[in-house]
Formats: structure tokens, C-alpha cells, sequence
């Protein structure tokens, strides 16, 4: 019988005392589609770098064709046909889009023909349904793009096994759709994928067997057909978890607690108008590209308006930096904990009190460690962060965690209004309903939430009412009980537009 490509035979990983991975086996076939699923902190990621050569295994071993191999790091793994696509995208942000994706290329005469690098650029690019120019600097690419520059690179190399993790988790649904019909057409050309999402609806979508784990351990390996959402939700997090996407009721109140008028940023957007009530959740929708995010920018002060009016419980404000943004009680919960959300290398704790440090220093100005901890420990309870301790670096967290972090340094100024970009991407199916109560949870007691999402089905159990963009234009505003799938997408690709 022939053997997998790639297995892990009883693995175990410890770091220190703690234990990431206990006894996990996996099996991965060519010309398959292979699921993972777990909770955020399940060993997915510690799995992943054992397969990549990143880690070594505690105990155990990594097979190859039958064979047992030792990997010494990433390059030996990718020599034996194993790549990763990894949650956030990694380029070079000095080079530009072909380079990145030739960046470990062997082919000098490739290299050198600066013409023929582009073409193949191209070509790929083109495979994954997206529209990059080769020659732009990747410094200005958007998450999405960064996103599909990997995707590109790791599809330059001659793969055995990839691993995509959260491949889709900053792309749109239509982008998300042809990266689905790229792995499962790698599979059909014999390739193996191992396919990670909190996205369940992907999985049953792309997966030929689905492995769930859950603490480090595994749990089920399945064939698809024999695998329900229900069973794979209590088999991740040990519980039973309510439907997540469910429309609670309103808590919208008549008191406008924002307003905005013709607002836009040159060479961004333009004309966008709409009020955000007290207890309101208002989604903003669209594609990438859509310029969702310059608004949250706008209104954050970290793009200041060239455009409009903005009004602030009725009186005119300009919001020219994220200072003044938060003295109106102002918060903005970026999608990228990278670069605007987190200090990776300093502590959690000190994520937490980040925005909030009047509240933990001396008169003369030293940190009383204790009340920043009371802080910390009061969120890992509210928000279920799963740490070591709240001396840990935050760059060491998996990304659900670091997400939660964010969210906890947030909370923590007692805004009124919360803008959260993309809340729920790359957090597990467990931590999503969380976020979703939060959010729930902070406008019942008076806040308003704007939350920016790609996710449909999240846009239409969270928004009161959605606001839907394309390409830097307000499409039409739909009230939630006239909201569908079909319509919300027909505004963001432009095929109506509605003036409600």
C-alpha cells in the first residue's frame, strides 16, 4: 500500500512545562484536501512548524513517503516539497510584488530576466483571481494583497504539501471562493493541502477528510460526508455552542451619537453619509477594495478627512489624530494587530494598559504593576485569553489571543463607540461567539458599534443596519430585516444600487 506524503507519527511538543502538542498523529495524502480545525491555543500552529521544520518534535517523528525525516528548518522542509502559507502574510516590504514572490527562487537566469520574472508573476497571480501590478512595492499592499502575494510565491515553488493557514481569513467572499477552487485544484493535480479555517462553512465546502483537535490532542479524523457542524463544533471546544450567527434583538436608541456628511479621503473615498444611533450595530460590507477601512481610519483620526462633515452627539468635530478620536470616546479595533493594533514584543499586560496608562501609574509617574495586573487578569477572565501568564509576550500568543488583547486594550478607555475591522478573523468558532456577545453586550449598555466585516453571514446576524461600499462609493444602506446574502452583494459588485 502506498505510504502519505507527509505524517506525524505520536508527536508530542513541549515548551517548558507547557505542552502544545500530546500524541498527534496525522496522515496527509496526495490529491486531497485535508482540514484541520481547532480552538485558537489547540496546537494547530505547533503542528504547522513541526511539519515546516521550524520545530523539532518532543517525541515522536515526521514521516515523508514512509520514510522517517529529520527537518533542520523551513529550507530543508521545502526541499522535500513541504510549504506554508501562514495567517498574517510575511513580504518584504522594500521589494517589489515579483521579487517577493521569486524571493527564494534558485533560477538565477530567471532572476536576472527581469521581463520573464514579471510575466511569471503574472501567471500567478492570475491563478489566484486577483489583479496585483508585478512592479508595485509591496509597502502599499492591503492585507488581501500581502495575502495573495503568499499565495503566489508558495505556488512559484514545486509543492508536495501545502499547508494554508487561514488562507481566506482577510479576503473577500469572492476572493475566498476562488482560493477554495485553487485547492481543490492543487488536490486534483496531486497535490496535498492542509486546510486550516474558523471559517466552517469553507470546510465543508473544500475538505475531502477533516482532522479536529482540540488541548493539543487529536481528537477525529472523518471523511467529510460523515461530519456535521454540530459534531465538529462540540468535538473543537468540548461544548455545545449555540448558532453564533444569530440576529439578536435591536437596542437602537433615537439619539444619534454620530454623523457623518459627505465624508471622504482624497484618493480613497468619497461621499459617504450615515448616522450611527446609541445601542446601534452598524456593518459596513463590501469587497476588497472597497475602501471600508479608510473610513475607519477616518473617523479614527489616523487619516484625517479632506472631505464632509462629521458630527459628534450634534456638534461639528474635526478628528485629526487618534488623540482627539479618543477624547470623543473613539475606539478603533484595527485587522491588522501587527502593525496598528499590538506591541508584539512587550507583555500582556502591558498591551492591555497600552492606551490606558494614566490609569496604572504613580503620581510621579512609576507603574503600579499590581493594578496592571488586576487589569489583565480581569480581561483573561471577561474575554477567556488563554496565556501562560500575564508576563508573556504578546507576540507569542496565537492570533485569537493576540485579537483578544486588542479588544481588552480597547475596552479598557470606555469608549462609546467601538469600530471594529474584521472582529472575527482568524478567531475560532468558540472565541467568534464571544466577540459576537461582546459586541452584543457593549451596545445593549449604551455603545454603538461599527463593525467592518467580510464575513456575510457575520454582517447579517451582527448589523442593525448595513452599509454597503465598492471601489470608495456608498452603495445603499439596507435596515436588517430587508438584508440578504444576494442583496448585500449585488450593491458591493455594483449590479444596484439602493438609496434607502
Amino acid at each position: 500500500m502506498a505510504a502519505p506524503v507527509l505524517a506525524l507519527r505520536d508527536v508530542s511538543k513541549s515548551f517548558g512545562a507547557t505542552r502544545a502538542l500530546s500524541g498527534m498523529t496525522l496522515e496527509l495524502w496526495p490529491g486531497e484536501v485535508h482540514a484541520v480545525v481547532g480552538e485558537n491555543g489547540a496546537g494547530k500552529s505547533t503542528m504547522i512548524k513541526i511539519m515546516t521544520g521550524v520545530h523539532a518534535p518532543s517525541t515522536g517523528g515526521v514521516e515523508v513517503d514512509g520514510r522517517p525525516v529529520t527537518l533542520s528548518g523551513p529550507r530543508e522542509a521545502r526541499a522535500k516539497g513541504v510549504s506554508a502559507i501562514y495567517q498574517e502574510p510575511m513580504v518584504f516590504p522594500d521589494l517589489d510584488v515579483a521579487e517577493n514572490i521569486f524571493i527564494s527562487a534558485t533560477d538565477l537566469g530567471l532572476v536576472q530576466r527581469r521581463g520573464l520574472l514579471r510575466e511569471r508573476a503574472r501567471e500567478l497571480i492570475a491563478r489566484i483571481g486577483m489583479s496585483l501590478d508585478p512592479d508595485r512595492v509591496a509597502s502599499g499592499l492591503t492585507l488581501a494583497e500581502q495575502q495573495a502575494v503568499e499565495i503566489a510565491r508558495a505556488l512559484s515553488q514545486d509543492v508536495r504539501v501545502l499547508i494554508m493557514d487561514e488562507p481566506t481569513a482577510s479576503l473577500s467572499a469572492h476572493e475566498a471562493g476562488e482560493l477554495r477552487r485553487i485547492a481543490r485544484g492543487l488536490a486534483a493535480e496531486g497535490v496535498a493541502v492542509v486546510y486550516i479555517s474558523h471559517r466552517l462553512e469553507e470546510i465543508f465546502e473544500v475538505a475531502h477528510r477533516v482532522t479536529v483537535i482540540r488541548d493539543g490532542s487529536h481528537i477525529s479524523t472523518r471523511p467529510i460526508a460523515e461530519v456535521t457542524p454540530e459534531r465538529m463544533i462540540a468535538e473543537m471546544v468540548g461544548r455545545e455552542v449555540g448558532n453564533y450567527f444569530r440576529k439578536d434583538e435591536s437596542h437602537a436608541t433615537p439619539e444619534v451619537l454620530l454623523s457623518v456628511r459627505g465624508l471622504g479621503v482624497e484618493d480613497a473615498f468619497e461621499g459617504v453619509s450615515f448616522d450611527i444611533h446609541r445601542g446601534e450595530v452598524l456593518c459596513l460590507a463590501g469587497l476588497i477594495g472597497a475602501r471600508r477601512t479608510d473610513v475607519a481610519l477616518s473617523l479614527f483620526g489616523i487619516r484625517p478627512a479632506t472631505a464632509g462633515r462629521v458630527l459628534w452627539k450634534g456638534q461639528e468635530v474635526r478628528i485629526g489624530s487618534p488623540r482627539a478620536a479618543m477624547a470623543l470616546g473613539i475606539a478603533y479595533v484595527s485587522e491588522d494587530r501587527r502593525k496598528l493594533g499590538l506591541a508584539l514584543p512587550l507583555s500582556i499586560r502591558s498591551n492591555v494598559t497600552l492606551a490606558t496608562l494614566g490609569k496604572v501609574l504613580t503620581r510621579w509617574g512609576l507603574m503600579r504593576e499590581r493594578a496592571e495586573r488586576a487589569v489583565t487578569q480581569g480581561y483573561r477572565e471577561r474575554l477567556n485569553i488563554r496565556m501562560a501568564d500575564a508576563d508573556t509576550p504578546v507576540g507569542k500568543l496565537s492570533g485569537g489571543n493576540q485579537q483578544k488583547v486588542m479588544l481588552a486594550k480597547w475596552l479598557e478607555t470606555n469608549p462609546q463607540l467601538l469600530i471594529f475591522d474584521e472582529p472575527t478573523r482568524g478567531i475560532d468558532v468558540g472565541a467568534k461567539a464571544e466577540v459576537h456577545d461582546l459586541i452584543r453586550q457593549f451596545v445593549r449598555q449604551g455603545g454603538a458599534a461599527l463593525v467592518i466585516s467580510s464575513d456575510l453571514p457575520e454582517v447579517l446576524a451582527l448589523g442593525d443596519r448595513i452599509l454597503v461600499m465598492r471601489e470608495g462609493r456608498q452603495m445603499g444602506v439596507i435596515p436588517h430585516e430587508a438584508a440578504t446574502q444576494e442583496g448585500v452583494m449585488r450593491l458591493a459588485t455594483g449590479q444596484d444600487r439602493d438609496a434607502a
